[in-house]
């Protein structure tokens, strides 16, 4: 596509946030071509989730810029980069318990088209956000379990449920933060193949803050190494699993990144 030449689709500059005395986040810089997947990775407080809740709006940085297209969205709360098409999941689900896991996925599609939850209105005159649902689940290794209650879903599946809600969404730019995060190593494979099933059609970019580093590896088109808040390394996985700077800030110089 002509478009991955285009300008990043995401942006940092010098990018800030302080807590008290402590630097979370330190003068971080960032590109992210459109249509990639860049993971974002480093040693526990390294300030990952922290860079993630102010790309999405969660925290207002202290210093710095972030831009979506080119434009600036510092200002911009999380509802407002939503709309401009930033998807973001978090580490612990968000879904609706006591709907079916095809209502939960029909509720945000009726969202993106502007109708949301309307009680006042039978559920039959949303056939066709219905049937985008089940195509989404689908898509998403999911549809049999189309007619149970999410509460019902083991934890993978919830998983599995909150990524086909996001998607229903429409987000150009999908910010997922650990989407395997405790999962059994059983369901592990499942969110993998539907992340590159999701990366193959380049339609969409993704940021992913994730520990399993074989997936990282194998996933990502550009790696983004923080430790204690700053950007050490950022390339293809090829250099960052060279660069002796990361070896030593993941693993404290005794192993080789695997």
């Amino acid at each position: 596509m002509d478009e991955k030449n285009s300008a990043p689709i995401i942006e940092t500059k010098d990018l800030t946030i302080r807590f008290g005395g402590h630097v979370a986040v330190d003068h971080v810089s960032i590109q992210v071509e459109p249509f990639t997947l860049k993971s974002i990775i480093g040693p526990n407080g390294a300030g990952k989730t922290t860079f993630f809740n102010l790309l999405t709006g969660q925290y207002k940085p202290t210093g710095g810029k972030v831009f979506f297209k080119g434009q600036d969205i510092t200002d911009l709360g999380p509802a407002l980069r939503t709309r401009l098409g930033m998807g973001r999941s978090f580490q612990l689900t968000n879904i609706f318990p006591v709907l079916s896991v095809l209502e939960n996925v029909r509720v945000a599609v009726q969202s993106r088209q502007g109708f949301g939850l309307n009680f006042w209105r039978n559920y039959l005159h949303f056939s066709k956000s219905e049937d985008e649902a089940f195509t989404i689940l689908k898509d998403l290794l999911i549809d049999d379990k189309w007619a149970d209650p999410a509460s019902s879903l083991t934890h993978g599946e919830q998983r599995k449920l909150e990524l086909a809600i996001l998607m229903a969404l429409e987000p150009k730019v999908l910010f997922l933060d650990e989407p395997t995060a405790g999962m059994s190593q059983e369901e592990v494979p499942a969110i993998l193949e539907i992340l590159e099933k999701i990366k193959s059609q380049r339609d969409r970019t993704i940021l992913l803050v994730e520990h399993k580093m074989d997936m990282i590896m194998a996933l990502s088109d550009s790696i983004a190494v923080l430790q204690d808040g700053r950007l050490i390394a950022d390339g293809d996985p090829d250099a960052i699993h060279r660069s002796k700077e990361v070896q030593e800030a993941y693993l404290g110089g005794g192993a080789k990144l695997e």
